[in-house]
């Protein structure tokens, strides 16, 4: 929680920067663009009657980004995360995998730092849904334990270099913590209700305007 307190800082001071900085005369920009960015991390499974436990993950979201002005936008698309790690509850000593669809809309700010970089954030609300879900015990393994969908908030920043007008590539740094939970199917193995928390991954940011 401590991070995204941090970058929900930094993203306050980079917007009113923004807001102060933007230009009075009119420049060409692309106002659609596809944003695709990813990277590895971990996150904190929080459970209401079980232990907690981290999990590892390896994510990528690609969004279509429209700018109604020079410096900002409205984003939106589909992200998938593949969540792995081991664990324990009740019922014994697990390995975890599970897999999300995403679906974040998102606002987008970006703004140029030099000559050739830009400094590029996005932070909104987010939806998703489990398309796997497996824990694999000594004695076996057991699918589908939770199911549906939940709501959370996503922040993030990318530093990027200009490699044309059109395209530029740089890193990404994305946190998002989930604000509503899943529950359990019914005749499981536990009966709980979680939700992921301070997920933070680092990796890779390609934007291409057109």
């Amino acid at each position: 929680m401590k991070h995204l307190k941090s970058i929900s800082f930094l993203l306050l001071l980079f917007i009113s920067s923004a807001l102060f900085a933007q230009e009075t005369e009119e420049t060409s920009y692309s106002k659609f663009s596809v944003i695709a960015y990813g990277g590895i991390g971990y996150g904190i499974v929080d459970n209401d009657n079980e232990a907690n436990y981290n999990l590892n993950s390896n994510s990528g979201d690609l969004v279509l980004n429209y700018k109604f002005s020079q410096n900002y936008g409205i984003a939106t698309g589909v992200g998938l995360n593949q969540l792995s790690g081991n664990g324990f509850n009740s019922a014994g000593q697990f390995y975890h995998e599970r897999n999300f669809i995403k679906i974040p809309l998102l606002l987008s700010i970006d703004k140029n730092v030099g000559d050739n970089f830009k400094v590029f954030a996005y932070l909104g609300p987010y939806a998703q849904t489990i398309i796997n879900d497996e824990y694999t015990f000594v004695n076996g393994k057991v699918e589908d334990v939770y199911e549906g969908w939940n709501f959370g908030f996503q922040l993030g920043l990318g530093f990027l270099y200009e490699v044309s007008d059109r395209f530029s590539l740089g890193l990404n740094y994305l946190g998002q913590s989930d604000f509503s939970k899943l529950e359990t199917n019914n005749n499981q193995i536990i009966v709980d209700e979680q939700k992921m928390k301070n997920l933070n991954t680092v990796g890779l940011m390609f934007i291409l305007g057109f």
